[in-house]
């Protein structure tokens, strides 16, 4: 007996009246994740598309692909990199690695990759879980099918954090933005709010010592180095080849930060695949782009004798932190961010302009990007209906 087979002989003890009723959502999610939804349609007047929320939700992962990549390869690069320093290395992980005979060589970019997985692994597998039994249970209580949507914030969490995060906080969080930042308004498709950057708010203001600082982007005991973002806060762009490094590092993405956002070239591999696909709308990247480069163009004129950050030209600031990441994954989220054309030039200007306000002015939070595009998340609902009201009055006058 074939699996497709298997699903169609216990597919009545799920649906309504069945024995198992009550787990309809639990046989949805896996028959739905092994096969096409049956809920198509067919006939008119109806449009039919082969993009469906599975599809879309599939596309937005395919591209994180290299930032995964890349990143597991630079979490690994850097941890090798800092136990070469310190001559010292410990724990489960440490035992695998010399268990293989692998070894902690930077240069070798296998032991980089499995280091750097060691560390991927256990985080993703923590939010899977725990965030996929939350949207289980809302599932359930509601009776409604388990939506992919979750595929996709798991993955971008995952790769917004930390290597050094504690898996405990990694739960915390994950539970937090899937239950507040989204099921509380419904679930996906209803949510104002990025649930991903939810969770990671959440831990940044409710645990700052493992979410800020020196110690915590390279996860080995007794190692402290700052990310060239805070470098560059606190003693300005030029400072940062004293520390050796150069624009092409960063761009490269082999300096410190979080799992997956430190390579602005697999963050743009993906934003090339996800608007030749049409899933990521091209406004909302011109337009986050566009308030970027002129705001911190503008700083640059203006200048400051006690803040070197204003000094910081654009094309810093696009391969620094989590911006690359952020306009790429988050800002072109369609659900949380404005629905009009016009809307989405104006929300992504804001979110640009924002972050580099947040680096800039703001002494105490030199990253900027999560905070940004949170805020535009609030004011997207505005925006569109100040547009869609000019749209209005503008037809009005075109007809009176």
């Amino acid at each position: 007996m074939g699996l497709r087979s298997f699903f169609d002989r216990i597919e009545p003890q799920f649906t309504k009246g069945g024995k198992y009723e009550k787990f309809f959502p639990l046989y949805e999610m896996v028959e739905s994740f092994l096969y096409t939804p049956k809920t198509v349609t067919t006939a008119a007047p109806h449009a039919r598309s082969y993009i469906d929320m599975k599809r879309i939700m599939t596309y937005v992962v395919i591209a994180t692909i290299p930032c995964i990549l890349f990143g597991l390869y630079n979490t690994g690069l850097q941890t090798n990199l800092a136990i070469q320093e310190l001559g010292t290395s410990s724990g489960w992980r440490a035992w695998i690695i010399d268990t293989l005979g692998i070894g902690f060589n930077p240069s070798n970019p296998l032991a980089n990759m499995l280091h750097g997985l060691l560390y991927f692994l256990p985080i993703y597998i923590v939010t899977l879980a725990v965030g996929g039994i939350w949207e289980v249970i809302f599932a359930t209580v509601r009776g409604h099918e388990v939506n992919e949507g979750f595929l996709v914030t798991s993955m971008l969490y995952t790769l917004i954090l930390p290597a050094s995060t504690p898996l405990w906080q990694v739960a915390l969080g994950i539970s937090f933005g899937v239950v507040i930042g989204k099921e509380v308004f419904g679930g996906t498709g209803k949510n104002f709010l990025n649930p991903a950057l939810v969770g990671r708010a959440f831990l940044y203001f409710a645990y700052p010592a493992y979410m800020s600082g020196d110690t915590i982007w390279t996860p080995v005991d007794g190692f402290s180095g700052a990310t060239a973002l805070a470098v560059t806060a606190s003693e300005g762009a030029g400072a940062l080849a004293g520390y050796g490094i150069t624009w092409m590092d960063a761009f490269i993405g082999t300096i410190q930060g979080c799992l997956g956002e430190t390579s602005t070239i697999a963050c743009l591999i993906g934003l090339a695949f996800l608007l030749a696909t049409r899933i990521a709308n091209y406004r909302m990247v011109v337009g986050c782009l566009a308030g970027m480069i002129a705001f911190s163009s503008l700083l640059n004129w203006i200048g400051s004798d006690t803040n070197p950050a204003f000094a910081t030209p654009w094309y810093w600031h696009l391969v620094l932190g989590g911006y690359a990441f952020g306009l790429v994954f988050m800002v072109t989220e369609p659900v949380s961010g404005s629905h009009t054309n016009l809307g989405r030039y104006i929300y992504g200007a804001l979110i640009g302009f924002m972050v580099v306000m947040i680096r800039v002015v703001n002494p105490a939070f030199p990253e900027g990007m999560m905070l940004a595009i949170l805020f535009g998340n609030v004011f997207a609902p505005l925006i569109d209906y100040f547009v869609v009201q000019a749209n209005i009055r503008r037809r009005a006058r075109r007809h009176a």
